[in-house]
């Protein structure tokens, strides 16, 4: 019933609005014997009449109408699908779903989008937060176009990444700590420091427990947390320390970033899926990012 009904959804709302056959045949463009023989094999069908007469017109029988609501719903889904896939085909009135982390949405993409919407205000963007591998996930199910990640290249097989740039990790110490007026640090200096830490799927968390695993030690873990900025505030409220990237744009209030010796780094990347056709307005952002001078 359903196949028989699908492709005749148009012609259910035509009648309900126009309550006249031939009214509606000429809304649909096809001959009204055309829409009558179409009625009559829908009502057999369902096994029951579709209209009954009204004056000089037609009117929907109750199970119709059931149809009828139904198709109208169905048919505002389909219009919808078929503006998104338009703007799908044109690059310059596309959408776009970009996830990113949580510490490269403060400037780094707002930078990005400013730059690209200036050249092209017809492009929708989606914007997805989370961590790393919320976006690897995120990625792989189809939910995003396209991810910005750190650290990058991702070991997923059913993903390309492009490298974009290398990001400087600092040690965060509130302003009253022991090594805030040090010229650098060590991971080794922290051994008997309480940490503030990401939760676990976020790549600073991983980072920073590789760093301190090769230090010979586990970090104290005082609080963990999803957002950066609440991380910097713990840190600066004295309740640990943290390794974050260089906080941008200014400086976090209450808190002294120190450079680490060794230096240590973390790659930003751009991933996307293998296996997809990715739609024209994805692929001209994705390579405008790629382009970019970072």
């Amino acid at each position: 019933m359903t196949a028989q009904l699908a492709p005749q959804l148009a012609l259910l709302t035509a009648l309900r609005r126009t309550t006249n056959v031939t009214r509606a045949a000429e809304l649909l463009g096809v001959p009204q014997p055309t829409v009558s023989r179409r009625i009559s094999a829908l009502g057999e069908a369902l096994g029951a009449p579709l209209t009954v007469p009204d004056g000089r017109g037609i009117r929907l029988t109750r199970a119709a109408e059931l149809l009828a609501d139904a198709a109208e719903r169905a048919l505002a889904a389909v219009d919808a699908g078929v503006r998104q896939a338009r703007e799908e085909v044109d690059p310059e009135s596309g959408h776009v779903v970009l996830g990113f982390l949580h510490l490269l949405g403060r400037s780094l993409v707002p930078t990005l989008l400013r730059g690209y919407r200036a050249d092209h205000p017809g492009v929708r963007f989606t914007l997805v937060q989370g961590s790393r591998q919320d976006m690897v996930d995120r990625l792989t199910s189809g939910e995003l176009d396209l991810a910005l990640l750190a650290p990058a290249p991702v070991d997923d097989p059913l993903l390309d990444t492009a490298v974009l740039a290398e990001q400087e990790i600092f040690l965060s110490v509130p302003t009253s700590h022991r090594l805030a007026d040090r010229p650098s640090a060590a991971i080794e200096d922290l051994k008997d420091e309480e940490f503030v830490l990401l939760e676990t799927g976020y790549g600073l968390r991983t980072i920073t427990d590789d760093l301190c695993a090769a230090a010979g030690f586990e970090p104290k873990i005082a609080f963990e947390g999803q957002e950066s900025d609440t991380v910097r505030g713990l840190v600066a409220a004295g309740l640990g320390v943290a390794l974050l990237p260089r906080f941008e744009p200014g400086s976090p209030a209450g808190v002294v970033e120190v450079p680490l010796v060794p230096p240590v780094g973390r790659t930003i990347g751009l991933a996307w899926r293998k296996d997809v056709v990715l739609p024209p307005a994805v692929l001209r952002f994705r390579e405008r990012v790629r382009a970019q001078r970072w």
